[in-house]
């Protein structure tokens, strides 16, 4: 295993190359020099919108990037956004991986909407009547999103979302050319009121939202606002896209969990996004899209045009995890283990940095959304703990408008273990008492 993994090293450094059933060979050394050319006509080209109605597309992987770079060597990963390799059911995914491969036709070309097995696993999970036939399979939770926003909005129109939200979701919509318009959110979701003077006020034909454990603020949409929200999108003519992102990482002590939104609307209002990427990992990208009526066609034709189909082998693999008694071990196992490390990092936040508020406590999920001291730069504070040895992410991306206090937002998911996170903690007192001058 050590020669195989320095060969590999060497390998990615250009060192090496490897010639299957001859072995590895030392590479040809790579020219030193090559031609400049001028690259500067593309800030033309790809600024030019070709019409003036359109919002001008751009494309920020940023607020992105932050989650899925791993931090240098000894720095405590705060900012992770999956769940860390010894919370991964790799056992079991290489074992359904390899059943997989096994199976009669696994490498030919799938049905155009994903295995039936696996829609049909897909619509049980979300429930409320949803068949099969209303669901469709696709590469991972942001692919799916990008489907749904290009079927229901028109590139320059506006898009109702979550204030604050996930900035996956916005970069999406911006590099579509579509206006995020943000709607406020308290521990109870978004706020009924201020979603439908939005819908007045812009004239907007879709809502994102995500009603449970919501990123990054880890609230639940109250039972209460759950019909209005609905009504409010029924009458404006618009679309709910429902992130349930994180369904499958709920904590120990959650109890009964409400049913995605979808389950409550007959009418075709809600297009549903799911996933099992964050609860296995960040390379098992299988999720799903359910809708009803028109819309569903849609969502299949931009699917097949953009990607064709979802891999087979991946499927295939993907029905042998969650049918296999390996799955809902791994999901009791994640859902203790969750909820002990979200518990160390409230305790320890509350011992060492009480200056940082912690307005809601989640119930499920991986991170916490806390809120700096007044006057206190996310991005200065960002940069303060890394160099203290902990790598988190502001709070500044997470907002489509200009933010109303300075946050950032910790996981404790990605780390090693309960350990780690006391140590990260630690070292953030060190960051916070840089920033506010102690």
């Amino acid at each position: 295993m050590t020669v195989s993994r320095a060969l590999a090293q060497l390998s990615a450094e250009g060192l090496v190359v490897t010639r299957p059933g001859a072995g590895a060979f030392r590479a040809e050394p790579r020219a030193t020099t090559s031609a400049v050319g001028d690259t500067s006509w593309q800030e033309v080209a790809l600024s030019a919108d070709g019409a003036a109605d359109l919002v001008p597309r751009t494309v920020d992987a940023s607020g992105v990037v932050v989650s899925l770079t791993a931090p240098p060597p000894g720095v405590v990963e705060f900012n992770g956004g999956y769940l860390h390799p010894s919370l991964q059911p790799e056992r079991a995914m290489a074992a359904a991986l390899a059943r997989a491969g096994r199976r009669p036709g696994a490498w030919g070309r799938p049905p155009l909407e994903g295995l039936p097995e696996l829609r049909e696993w897909f619509a049980r999970g979300i429930g409320g009547g949803v068949t099969a036939a209303e669901v469709l399979i696709t590469a991972g939770g942001q692919s799916a999103l990008t489907t749904a926003l290009r079927a229901v909005a028109a590139p320059g129109a506006p898009v109702l979302v979550e204030s604050p939200t996930y900035p996956g979701m916005l970069a999406i919509a911006r590099s579509a050319g579509l206006r995020p318009v943000p709607v406020p959110v308290d521990p109870d979701g978004v706020r009924p009121s201020l979603l439908a003077d939005a819908f007045r006020a812009t004239g907007a034909r879709v809502f994102v939202c995500q009603p449970l454990f919501q990123n990054p603020t880890g609230a639940v949409l109250a039972a209460d606002r759950r019909a209005e929200v609905l009504r409010i999108a029924r009458e404006a003519g618009a679309f709910v896209v429902e992130d349930d992102f994180v369904r499958r990482l709920v904590h120990e002590d959650a109890g009964p969990l409400p049913s995605p939104l979808m389950t409550d609307d007959p009418d075709g209002v809600v297009v549903h996004v799911c996933s099992l990427t964050k609860a296995t990992s960040p390379s098992f990208r299988i999720s799903a899209l359910a809708a009803r009526g028109p819309v569903l066609e849609r969502l299949r034709a931009i699917q097949v045009v953009d990607t064709f189909f979802v891999p087979r082998p991946l499927q295939e693999a993907a029905v042998e995890l969650v049918g296999s008694p390996a799955w809902p071990r791994h999901l009791r196992t994640i859902s203790a283990e969750l909820k002990a490390r979200r518990d160390t990092m409230t305790a320890a936040l509350r011992l060492s940095l009480p200056e940082l508020t912690l307005p809601h406590v989640p119930s499920g999920g991986y991170h916490l959304w806390l809120r700096l001291p007044d006057g206190t730069d996310d991005l200065t504070f960002t940069s303060a703990s890394l160099r203290a040895g902990v790598a988190i992410t502001p709070g500044r991306p997470y907002f489509s408008a200009e933010p109303p206090a300075a946050h950032i937002r910790l996981s404790f998911a990605a780390v090693a273990g309960t350990g780690e996170i006391t140590e990260g903690v630690r070292r953030l007192r060190a960051a916070c008492d840089e920033v506010l001058g102690r």
